[in-house]
């Protein structure tokens, strides 16, 4: 996603390794940047490099608690640990870091630097040798702005006209000179996702029974909308459409690219997360938002926390403690620290149990109210 221009100017202080100055530039700002994953990360960015380590925690934490399983921040939490000497702690980040990641290399470097100096009990030696920067997550690309990208357009178009002046000049080419433009999409399976002519002619089949029965125009026409909604980063907005395609008498072949469409959308955070969908539309028709991504706040209760996963019943819409709008059963697969006392926010998938319209969260991060 693209940053605004104090986060990229920030990107480029960071890069600079001006990380004071990026620090005095973004902290000022942090009252406009509520629950901004990017402003979070790269102020600790900023102090783990600046060596301003207890910053560095603060700022994580914050990141993380918006984006629990990012493979950086892990990498930053696990740097952390490492230096303060809880190496166990330290290794269990990097392993969940794999876990996401398993072709990361600061994770599997970190990891082979641990087991080869717990032998002889010199991780505090290789530490103080001034090498833990090594194991940093890496420094941000500056991202590419329109007006870099219409620059370098400019000059790649100007260089092609003189390419063809020449070619022409000693007559290479005849003239006219077409030029080959190929517009790229914005995401990928766009193109896969394309109805060919047989599925336009064809989008509904006969016979079975089916949840939804829709015409060919709203086949067609939730189909292609929800392609628009890809488009635009609408991912919850379209898996509605596209689930009801999914429940419904189209054509399989129609379905299949519908699968196919859904493997391609993104899995959110708290940040970046445009469609909030409320409690009170799943349960009207759970099956419409199987696997969609929902933020809903409340508490929870009947808390199990495991090695690998946390388990609690959330209560929607209780974090007032005066309206209780259900009860869903919430499973993380790993391990949160959850305050049955505090109200919670989650970010969650819908789950749906074959053909049950019984619903649980799969919880990808939760964030603590104070």
């Amino acid at each position: 996603m693209p940053l605004d221009r104090v986060l990229t100017k920030t990107v480029r202080l960071l890069r600079q390794r001006k990380f004071w100055d990026a620090i005095h530039l973004l902290e000022p700002k942090i009252p406009l940047y509520y629950r901004s994953f990017n402003c979070y990360y790269l102020l600790g960015l900023a102090h783990l490099y600046s060596n301003s380590f207890g910053g560095a925690i603060d700022y994580f934490k914050s990141a993380r608690d918006i984006k629990m399983r990012e493979p950086n921040v892990l990498l930053g939490f696990a740097v952390l640990h490492l230096r303060r000497g809880e190496t166990d702690r330290a290794i269990d980040l990097y392993l969940e870091v794999q876990d996401i990641d398993e072709k990361n290399k600061i994770a599997r470097k970190a990891l082979k630097i641990i087991r080869k100096h717990s032998r002889t009990d010199t991780i505090p030696e290789w530490i103080d040798s001034g090498r833990l920067s090594e194991l940093y997550p890496p420094l941000p690309s500056v991202p590419i702005s329109l007006k870099s990208i219409f620059t370098v357009l400019v000059c790649i178009l100007g260089l092609a006209f003189v390419v063809f002046c020449v070619l022409v000049a000693v007559k290479a080419v005849e003239p006219p000179f077409k030029l080959p433009f190929q517009a790229n999409s914005d995401r990928n399976g766009l193109i896969s996702s394309v109805l060919d002519q047989g599925d336009r002619r064809e989008p509904v089949q006969t016979g079975g029974v089916y949840r939804y029965i829709l015409t060919r125009a709203q086949v067609l026409n939730d189909y292609e909308k929800a392609r628009g909604l890809f488009t635009t980063y609408n991912d919850e907005k379209a898996k509605v459409l596209l689930n009801r395609i999914l429940e419904s008498n189209a054509a399989e072949s129609i379905k299949t690219k519908a699968t196919i469409l859904l493997s391609y959308m993104d899995v959110p955070g708290f940040d970046t997360l445009k469609d909030r969908i409320p409690y009170s539309d799943v349960v009207k028709d759970p099956f419409l938002y199987r696997d969609c991504y929902v933020i809903w706040q409340g508490m929870a209760t009947n808390l199990i926390i495991e090695e690998n996963r946390t388990l609690f019943d959330f209560l929607v819409g209780y974090d007032t403690r005066s309206k209780l709008e259900g009860v869903v059963p919430t499973r993380f697969n790993f391990s949160v620290a959850v305050n049955l006392e505090k109200p919670l926010e989650i970010l969650g998938r819908i789950i749906l149990e074959e053909d049950s319209p019984s619903i649980s969260i799969e919880g990808a991060a939760v964030h603590q109210k104070p």
